[in-house]
């Protein structure tokens, strides 16, 4: 399994899915006209010597070499669910910030290594590369690593594991493919750190975001997924088998992880954070509510009825906003109910199951 952001398409991402077709299409199109290439060539020597300016603004957009262009889409794909979590607005100031701090760090970079090894670096790759390193920040901060499965009994595979094989793709693409990662990772830390208050300075002012939602939002939106139909409710075969597959690693992504959680159990574990403390299991679950005064009529029947999951009361707001970041409305009740009403908590449970 490649995502880690669940199987809702680019539902609640225009702006991922706007990138992806822009970019990609305009990839496409200078392959076939290769006359207008030299156009968008990051040549950090024109820009510092013959002043070219808006070399900037077109070698640091567009992919001029396919594999880049195809990793990077991969990336901007498995990203986007940071656009569902944290709004559209706030994931287009991230971009815009980190592309004028890397464009910046690029030649600070680039000066360093001249300085160094006394060799100049005339030309980068094109493309939104630095911004799409910089979203590794957020992504190794804010998404829970889960662990999958084993290879050869020692090296752990997680759900985050192919997108770093992803990036590292990205990385050995070209000789100087490194600086950008690392110009990427550096404005992705200041930005989401809001060092020197960066997010007040680099932002999407609100009348952009309101003029985006009217004129280009319709038309890179896309339609919300049916979470509740039927599999023979008119389905082909080749979608229901899909649907099948996906609920079966849903299935054993469950099953792994309550393995994980029993082991846990005879041994400490390892890592960031308790997951077994933050999920207990549901015989568990009921321990930390305050004692309920049972009925006379029912007291007969409190030694063999356990106290059922779904009687936990649920904040709808909180059910709202997880309904907004994409998923579906049953489960997020069922992802707060587990997590005890903390938003944080079911949000980083949905995304893994």
């Amino acid at each position: 399994m490649f995502t880690t952001t669940g199987s809702r398409g680019l539902y609640k991402a225009p702006l991922c899915k706007g990138l992806l077709l822009v970019l990609n299409g305009l990839t496409v199109m200078l392959t076939l006209l290769p006359q207008y290439q030299d156009m968008f060539v990051y040549s950090l020597q024109a820009v510092a010597h013959q002043h070219q300016v808006w070399r900037l603004l077109c070698g640091r957009l567009i992919c001029l070499d396919v594999k880049d262009s195809f990793c990077s889409s991969l990336l901007i794909y498995n990203f986007r669910i940071f656009e569902r979590r944290f709004g559209t607005r706030k994931f287009a100031s991230f971009l815009l910030g980190t592309w004028f701090l890397s464009s910046l760090v690029d030649f600070l970079l680039a000066q360093a290594f001249q300085f160094l090894f006394e060799h100049e670096v005339e030309e980068l790759p094109a493309g939104l590369l630095a911004p799409v390193f910089s979203l590794f920040v957020p992504f190794y901060q804010s998404i829970p690593r889960m662990p999958v499965t084993q290879v050869l009994g020692h090296i752990h595979i997680t759900n985050k594991t192919l997108v770093y094989i992803v990036g590292l793709q990205l990385l050995t693409s070209s000789p100087f493919m490194w600086l950008l990662a690392l110009s990427g990772l550096i404005s992705g830390g200041l930005y989401h750190s809001n060092a020197l208050w960066l997010q007040k300075v680099f932002f999407v002012p609100v009348w952009v975001s309101s003029a985006g939602k009217y004129i280009l939002e319709p038309l890179f939106s896309s339609s919300q997924p049916n979470d509740e139909t039927p599999l023979g409710m008119g389905a082909t075969l080749d979608i229901q088998r899909q649907q099948r597959m996906d609920l079966l690693d849903q299935q054993l992504l469950l099953a792994q992880y309550n393995e994980a959680r029993r082991n846990v159990r005879r041994q400490p574990q390892g890592g960031l954070l308790q997951w077994t403390r933050l999920f207990p299991s549901l015989r568990h679950r009921g321990q930390n509510r305050p004692p309920v005064q049972p009925h006379p009529e029912a007291q007969t029947h409190q030694s063999t009825q356990p106290p059922l999951l779904e009687n936990s009361p649920v904040a709808e707001e909180q059910v709202a906003r997880l309904v907004e970041m994409g998923f579906s409305r049953i489960d997020a009740l069922e992802a707060l109910r587990a997590s005890n009403n903390d938003i944080n908590m079911a949000t980083n449970f949905l995304l893994q199951h």
